[in-house]
C-alpha cells in the first residue's frame, strides 16, 4: 500500500503539468474562417447547437471537412452551398426564408398567438360564471342544524 501511495504522490506533478493548446490548423487566418463557418452550421446531431459547440464525431469529421475546403481555397459562399447541398438547409444555424421553412420562422409566433387566445376565451369564460344562489327549504335548513348539532355534540 506503501509503495502504490508513493507512486500515486510521484506522478502528481505529472499530471498538473500541461502544455499550450496547439490551433487545429497552421494558418491562424484559416482557423478564424473555420470558428466563423463552425458558428454559422449545425452539429447534424445535436440540433440545437452549432458545430463550433458541438462535440459529437459527426461535427468533428464536419469541421475536418470545412477545413480541408478553406486549404482548396473555397469561399465562405462556396462551402456553405456545398453543404446546404449536400445535407440541406437544416445544417444552417439560421435557414433562410423560404416556403420550406417558412414554419420554421412563423410557428413559433402562430403557437404563442393560439395559446393567448384560448388563455383570453378560458378566462372571459371563468369571469362569467357566477355561483347559483339556490334557494334552502325549511325541511332542508332544519336537517343542517340537525347534523351541526349533532357534529357538535358528538364530539
Amino acid at each position: 500500500m506503501r509503495w502504490l501511495a508513493l507512486i500515486v504522490v510521484l506522478l502528481m506533478p505529472g499530471l498538473g503539468w500541461a502544455g499550450e493548446a496547439k490551433p487545429l490548423a497552421d494558418d491562424p487566418k484559416a482557423e478564424a474562417r473555420l470558428k466563423h463557418l463552425a458558428v454559422e452550421l449545425r452539429c447534424l446531431v445535436c440540433q440545437n447547437q452549432t458545430l463550433a459547440d458541438s462535440n459529437a464525431p459527426l461535427a468533428e469529421d464536419l469541421r475536418r471537412e470545412v477545413r480541408e475546403m478553406i486549404a482548396k481555397n473555397m469561399t465562405d459562399e462556396e462551402i456553405i452551398d456545398f453543404l446546404v447541398q449536400r445535407y440541406g438547409d437544416f445544417v444552417l444555424y439560421r435557414p433562410p426564408w423560404k416556403a420550406t421553412t417558412t414554419l420554421l420562422w412563423v410557428g413559433p409566433f402562430l403557437l404563442l398567438g393560439v395559446g393567448a387566445a384560448a388563455l383570453v376565451v378560458t378566462l372571459k369564460r371563468r369571469a362569467q360564471r357566477q355561483p347559483v344562489d339556490a334557494p334552502v327549504t325549511d325541511e332542508e335548513r332544519r336537517r343542517i342544524e340537525q347534523l351541526l348539532s349533532q357534529g357538535r355534540t358528538g364530539s
